[in-house]
């Protein structure tokens, strides 16, 4: 049996909105259900992956935004 799905990148290197897309992808087959317990604990992890790396980008616009915020007043 051969997988013929293309290879995943890892999530550190997706972009945010590349990140939301292939999370809300996630959130969607665990919702429908009808897969595996082995399936729906890998989905589960690369869903943590995934939003971990959401969490990390929005993290690093509010501290960009902060630090605009902080210099346009000083």
């Amino acid at each position: 049996m051969t997988n013929d799905a293309p290879p995943r990148a890892s999530a550190a290197e997706l972009g945010y909105e590349q990140a939301r897309a292939e999370l809300a992808s996630v959130v969607e087959r665990l919702e429908t259900g009808g897969i595996t317990l082995e399936e729906s604990l890998a989905l589960w992890e690369r869903g943590e992956q995934l939003a971990d790396v959401c969490q990390r980008w929005l993290d690093g616009a509010r501290e960009r935004l902060s630090a605009a915020r902080e210099e346009r007043e000083s």
